[in-house]
């Protein structure tokens, strides 16, 4: 048989031919997703389900089965494509929770785009040949001829029950892993969507009486007592509180030179002239900034697989800092240059009760960068509707939520205040250093405005990231050495989850730096501590970082189910916790022994507890923005 024959009886037998081409397209997933990348596993795996796909196109199609076929084989292809560009941001794999979100693709869109590498776009290439030959009349007919050979019905009776047994084999076995990644991979990727699709419509969640989700049950479950007098109370008791959100931004910015420019020059003298901790780390999940927005404000854990302000929290009255405050006499407002719709900020601003909301209908859209008017914007404009919120007759919670620097970092040239070293030029580790640096020149600003103002000297000022800027998982092999030579080893999930947490109290009392583990939860009641009002009435699951020396921070959604950080390491699950690794905080490197199963207990009781009592909670009365 020549070449010509077998490649002509190869498309007459469209089952083999998409069932290739399919393969070939999830070998690209598993090289980008998976450690080992493609192995025979894959084939194992992967294989059973094109079949059984193909097998009901063969049974019930006949005038139409190509077309069928590359309907399939295009909505297979998008699976692929959405978890390897999910893959190289979140780490994760994505599942039809994240395809529920893909809304926000189009408004994120530069962001999306740079995470493309040129050869994932290899995986569309034969759909793009098969629309070429479609508009071809002899190639058509020649298709529906060859479409219209139907296969034998025993041979498809066995061809299914062999393949759906191989995919229930390689399904069961592994459902109980609590590794999305190793699940993933031990199931196949699509195996894996669909076991997820149907557990999350079979399963739910037990949740955990309202009566039995007190503050002494949370407090227990993290082995900490609250002191009768704790340390640091009223300090700053009648000021106003100033919550500053920068975006991106991670700790190992602070402090760090280029070819001597400081790249974060305003930041790294605050955090010399006042009070720093320098274990922090967030607490945001899918949802990124708005989850940070929502942990700071209520000192509850986001939902597992999807955004706060997309889950039903929002539709309930969530006890919050706004609340608190505003109950102790504050005024409260937020402050964002990007349209309160996005990320339905408008459901949050109303669950966690803000007085007032200023977006981009506020700001315009002058000075553009990322979504919406700059962080030099931003402040200037923000700092006179401070002074006039001071001007009152009561003091004032604010929330100011910088943006300039989002994903992908690409700042418009004329904003770069530092000339970087040719080796950066034209990565994300550059760019990204690029808009910290611009960052902090407008944060600069702000300072020198706030204490202009007069504002500085009367106010609780706080400063925080709100989630990871490099993302390990994006960086290429020349990024991944330049950010180890900044770091000083090998950069991972310990650096990229820290984030700088800086108080300045004008009371002057507090220590200079502390360096107990903490988290956004906790920040919540450590500042309604130093401005001496009680949480004793408001559940909370984080603490007082000032009178307290031990944590637990579940991690959610960019490491496995049951993660957790603690006081020594970040804990990552495995297929349980026997398996799990455990990774130092001071460099990321291997720490055997620095968790408990205890403690991987408790950080999933904390969960159940968060999610029982906020699901539990009443409705608002007002659900006009659902």
């Amino acid at each position: 048989m020549n070449q010509n024959s077998a490649i002509k009886r190869l498309f007459s037998r469209p089952i083999i031919l998409f069932s290739i081409v399919l393969l070939i397209k999830s070998a690209v997933a598993w090289f980008v997703v998976f450690s080992e990348g493609p192995s025979w596993s894959m084939a194992f795996t992967e294989i059973p389900f094109f079949l059984i796909v193909f097998s009901m196109i063969e049974w019930l199609a006949s005038k139409r089965k190509i077309l069928y076929y590359m309907i399939a084989n295009l909505l297979i292809t998008i699976i692929y494509f959405a978890v390897l560009m999910y893959y190289k941001y979140y780490g994760v794999i994505a599942t039809y929770h994240a395809l529920q979100q893909a809304d926000k693709v189009t408004k994120v869109g530069e962001s999306t785009y740079s995470l493309i590498t040129p050869y994932y776009l290899f995986i569309f290439v034969d759909i793009l040949f098969f629309l070429f030959f479609m508009f071809r009349p002899k190639y058509i007919a020649k298709w529906k001829e060859r479409g219209a050979i139907r296969m034998s019905r025993p041979v498809l009776l066995v061809l299914s029950a062999v393949s759906f047994g191989l995919c229930v084999f390689n399904i069961w076995p592994n459902h109980a892993s609590m590794n999305e990644i190793k699940k993933a991979e031990s199931m196949g990727i699509l195996n894996y969507e669909l076991y997820t699709l149907f557990a999350d419509t079979t399963e739910d969640e037990e949740l955990i009486a309202p009566q039995d989700i007190t503050q002494q049950a949370v407090n227990e479950v993290k082995g900490i007592t609250e002191p009768a007098a704790p340390l640091y109370f009223g300090a700053d008791k009648g000021r106003n509180l100033i919550v500053v959100q920068m975006e991106s931004f991670q700790n190992f910015l602070i402090g760090l030179s280029i070819d001597g420019q400081e790249i974060t020059p305003n930041l790294s003298r605050l955090v010399r002239e006042n009070t720093y901790f320098n274990n922090f780390y967030t607490n945001a999940g899918q949802g990124t900034t708005s989850d940070a927005e929502f942990a700071v404000n209520t000192s509850f854990y986001v939902p597992k697989n999807e955004p706060a302000t997309s889950s039903d929290y929002m539709r309930k009255a969530v006890p919050s800092l706004p609340k608190l405050l505003g109950g102790n006499g504050y005024a409260t407002a937020t402050f964002h240059t990007n349209s309160v719709e996005f990320w339905n900020r408008t459901a949050l601003y109303k669950a966690i009760g803000f007085d007032k909301y200023y977006d981009q209908a506020f700001y315009g859209d002058d000075d553009h960068i990322a979504f919406g008017s700059s962080d030099e914007v931003l402040f200037a404009k923000t700092v006179p509707e401070l002074v006039k919120m001071d001007a009152g007759d009561q003091p004032f919670y604010a929330m100011v939520i910088s943006m300039s620097a989002h994903h992908p970092y690409r700042i418009p040239e004329e904003k770069y205040k530092m000339v970087l070293p040719d080796r950066y030029k034209g990565t994300l580790l550059g760019d990204y250093i690029q808009a910290q640096n611009y960052a902090d020149y407008a944060m600069g600003q702000f300072l020198e405005e706030l204490k202009a103002s007069g504002l500085w000297d009367d106010s609780l000022v706080v400063f925080y990231g709100d989630h990871q800027g490099v993302p390990m998982y994006t960086l290429g092999s020349g990024e991944k050495e330049l950010i180890n030579g900044l770091v000083g080893h090998d950069y991972g999930y310990t650096d990229m989850f820290n984030i700088p947490f800086i108080v300045h109290s004008p009371s002057g009392s507090l220590p200079a730096v502390m360096s107990g583990t903490g988290g956004q939860v906790d920040i919540l009641p450590t500042v309604a501590n130093l401005l001496g009002v009680s949480v004793a009435g408001q559940l909370h699951f984080g603490e007082d970082l000032f009178n307290q020396a031990s944590n637990l921070l579940p991690v959610r959604h960019f490491l496995p189910t049951g993660s957790f950080i603690n006081n020594q390491s970040i804990y990552v699950t495995g297929d349980g916790y026997a398996d799990g690794t455990n990774y130092s905080l001071l460099d990321n490197s291997s720490l055997p022994g620095s968790s408990t199963e205890a403690q991987f207990t408790a950080v999933q009781r904390l969960l159940s507890l968060s999610n029982s009592y906020l699901l539990q909670l009443p409705d608002r009365t007002d659900q006009t923005d659902q």
